[in-house]
């Protein structure tokens, strides 16, 4: 029985699922709703399974002081944060249409609520599953509130403590269970000693019965593989059309083609990890007989011959007894002519006379 699985829209995600992609926008659509459906459209023909914005509501959310600081420079899109940050924000609308162009796309829309009312927001525009930021790990009103909400929760844990991501999960999880818990560095770039992929086990181990994924600010999508190899099922990449554009997260976002390698390369991981159950596979079956060995008459033996050691070898192919069925051979009496190189068989072999056979051999 599967131990840990979430559901985000139709798709239910749990380990023995390809990853589900999360193509992270955030603002780098730059307060462009034309520019935001080209990147749905292209996140989706580079195979992620959903796009994901980002939520606030500036007013609330920073101080007076913060929200008033003159912000200038490159990145800014206005006079102040709070302008800046404004210019950034899609409202009602811009949801409704984007919810629309996912549901086109057969993608998922998802976003980050940064505060109360954010949730309240992506309830009401009814987005099938809300994400909590690292900056929030902490912040256990807003993981409570955002748990009561009924969605599917993804949290990432950039900067957190293992005490902290144990004090977020004691929050979420006895008031909704429907969590993926992402391991994430607040590193932007993260070089790849930043990322600590290891935690991903240590995520699973303590939590059986929550998805555990991966929010990679790492530059390319390689190191996203090995976290889908370590059990990451969820893998939140940020996402651009070009890493030229004025923001702080274009330079370190994939763009187009890197996010198509990205799931490209999940897929193939996927398919590559395959069963936690050792077989011969259909695929090695002309191999083995090729390379495999089966028991064979060392010489010329006749019908009423006691099999010895000296009477059997181990040839290929292998299509035959195994050698490690020699004790099956052994000490038994061939029913038939044996010509060397032929195959020995249960059929072509007798209990000598006075033998004690099946379970009870050897018995006294």
């Amino acid at each position: 029985m599967t131990l840990r699985e979430v559901r985000i829209g139709d798709r239910r995600i749990s380990d023995d699922t390809d990853a589900y992609v999360i193509a992270e926008i955030g603002h780098n659509h730059e307060g462009s709703l034309h520019r935001a459906e080209e990147m749905f459209r292209q996140a989706a023909a580079a195979g992620a399974n959903a796009a994901k914005l980002q939520k606030r509501d500036n007013r609330s959310l920073f101080t007076k002081a913060m929200y008033d600081e003159p912000y200038t420079g490159r990145n800014s899109f206005g006079p102040t944060y709070g302008r800046h940050r404004e210019a950034l924000e899609f409202g009602r609308a811009e949801y409704l249409h984007l919810a629309g162009v996912a549901a086109e796309l057969g993608i998922d829309f998802i976003a980050t609520a940064f505060d109360q009312p954010s949730v309240d927001f992506l309830v009401d525009v009814d987005l099938p599953a809300i994400k909590i930021a690292s900056a929030d790990v902490t912040n256990t009103p807003l993981l409570a509130y955002a748990a009561k909400a009924d969605k599917p929760l993804v949290l990432s844990t950039g900067g957190a403590t293992t005490d902290e991501v144990r004090r977020a999960c004691d929050t979420i999880l006895p008031l909704n269970p429907n969590l993926a818990l992402l391991q994430c560095t607040a590193v932007y770039p993260a070089a790849p000693a930043d990322l600590n992929l290891s935690v991903i086990t240590t995520y699973r181990a303590e939590y059986p019965h929550t998805v555990i994924g991966f929010s990679g600010h790492d530059l390319g999508p390689e190191l996203s593989w090995i976290a889908y190899a370590l059990g990451a099922r969820v893998i939140e990449k940020h996402f651009t059309l070009d890493h030229s554009r004025p923001g702080s997260d274009h330079h370190f976002s994939l763009d187009a083609p890197q996010l198509a390698a990205l799931t490209a390369g999940l897929r193939r991981t996927h398919e590559a990890l395959g069963e936690p159950v050792k077989r011969c596979g259909d695929s090695e079956a002309k191999a083995v007989r090729k390379m495999g060995k089966k028991l064979v008459a060392a010489r010329d033996l006749p019908a009423g011959h006691v099999v010895t050691e000296q009477d059997v070898a181990c040839k290929s192919p292998g299509d035959g007894m195994k050698p490690y069925q020699l004790d099956e051979v052994l000490g038994r009496v061939l029913r038939v002519d044996l010509a060397e190189d032929t195959g020995f068989g249960p059929e072509l072999l007798a209990e000598p006379a006075g033998a004690v056979v099946g379970a009870n051999r050897g018995a006294h």
